[in-house]
């Protein structure tokens, strides 16, 4: 007869020393972070978003969010997300394709799509996923990207994700991008991704010859426009408006969370693209839809942005100010820019030492590092808003010089 005892398993003590050995290596690896000056924690904000918020107990003048046309804290969409919240409850639990496709969702895709001047549209829950979504869906092994060589990660983690073969075009090199379409011609899809205003240089992409280069070797486009929405063109629908070139991308992603003050992302492209994502894209597939208070709260930002087109002249009187005054003080500024500002500072213990300067003066910019930017291009980046008043440029400005002479940048 066996005892108790002799039936018990033996006690292994493996698991603990795994865990204690990836301990100590995750430990060594966030030391090595320290040591190159990259290693990120968590800031503590308090209160909404706005031109002034409060940074680890530390009022502030803001230019480090996306919040461009000052629409995150309006009172028309505060109220569309109240009534919304009423009507549908906080969550819809549950993904479109089974009980989650309330009413307000083909509402929003339609505006989109009417917006945009496209077919079609379909909401993801971040920008992130539709970029994601698009390019793990459209192309394959077989398949070739040619892929902007400072494209969002978002498009990066995409391009990985697709298995294509992927082709790194240097940043807008037009010259480049010809020669990589001409060798690559016997793929069986080819799609050419760029953003459209890249979100850490502030500069546009040339999307009209991009268009008539992909047109001419029968390649697909496809465009995040997240930093373009709301802020480039004569209504504010994007890059491609302000290219001449609205209706002929063939696909466009991009976030609701910037110059529309909401949540979320979305597609844009043709039905059959359309039809054809929420069949296959599992970031689509898989996830719980937005709760309804987003969506409303989009909806409502696209008519107060018809409805108050002074926000987008505001917003560039502004940044054409900075631009300008900057260049004065001494910083390498083209004045012609957009409202995303970079000012480089060349290594990453700089670039915090200057964020840091900023916010003791009052002025809150946050320091950019690798893998966000180029080794060597740590820098600060400012992004200026509608909200902002010309008293708080000017504060800014002062602080701006202030903390650039002290850490030797002008």
């Amino acid at each position: 007869m066996i005892s108790a005892n002799e039936t018990k398993m033996p006690v292994t003590h493996n698991a603990p020393l795994l865990r204690d050995t990836m301990a100590r290596s995750l430990q060594r690896e966030l030391d090595s972070l320290k040591a190159e000056g990259l290693h990120r924690r968590l800031r503590q904000v308090d209160g909404p978003q706005g031109p002034r918020i409060s940074v680890d107990g530390t009022e502030a003048i803001h230019f480090a969010g996306s919040d461009y046309l000052g629409l995150a804290c309006h009172p028309r969409l505060k109220q569309a997300a109240c009534q919304a919240t009423m009507r549908y409850g906080c969550g819809v639990a549950s993904a479109r394709l089974i009980s989650g496709n309330h009413d307000l969702y083909p509402q929003l895709e339609e505006r989109l799509a009417c917006f945009k001047q496209a077919e079609a549209a379909l909401l993801f829950s971040t920008g992130y996923q539709a970029n994601l979504g698009v390019l793990s869906a459209l192309v394959g092994s077989q398949d070739v990207v040619f892929s902007d060589a400072l494209n969002h990660a978002s498009i990066v983690d995409g391009c990985r994700l697709s298995r294509a073969q992927v082709r790194i075009v240097p940043h807008n090199d037009l010259a480049a991008l010809e020669r990589l379409l001409e060798r690559e011609r016997s793929a069986r899809r080819r799609l050419v991704v760029v953003d459209s205003l890249y979100s850490m240089d502030g500069d546009v992409a040339p999307l009209a010859q991009i268009v008539e280069l992909a047109e001419r070797y029968d390649c697909v486009t496809m465009v995040d426009d997240s930093h373009g929405t709301g802020v480039l063109g004569k209504t504010g629908r994007g890059a491609a408006e302000a290219a001449g070139v609205l209706g002929r991308i063939d696909i466009e992603t991009g976030s609701l969370a910037k110059a529309l003050g909401g949540f979320g992302g979305y597609v844009v492209a043709s039905r059959t693209v359309i039809e054809y994502l929420i069949n296959r894209a599992r970031p689509f597939i898989f996830t719980c839809a937005l709760p309804s208070a987003v969506v409303a709260t989009v909806l409502e930002a696209l008519a107060v942005m018809e409805d108050e087109p002074e926000r987008r002249q505001r917003l560039w009187d502004n940044t054409r100010y900075m631009r300008i005054r900057l260049r004065e003080i001494g910083f390498d500024v083209n004045p012609n820019g957009t409202q995303i500002i970079p000012l480089v500072a060349g290594e990453p213990e700089r670039a915090m030492r200057f964020c840091q300067e900023l916010l003791s003066r009052g002025v809150f910019a946050q320091g950019i590092r690798y893998p966000s930017v180029p080794r060597g291009t740590e820098r600060i980046r400012l992004t200026v808003t509608a909200s902002h008043n010309r008293a708080d440029l000017d504060i800014a400005l002062t602080a701006l010089a202030e903390a650039g002479r002290a850490v030797q940048l002008i």
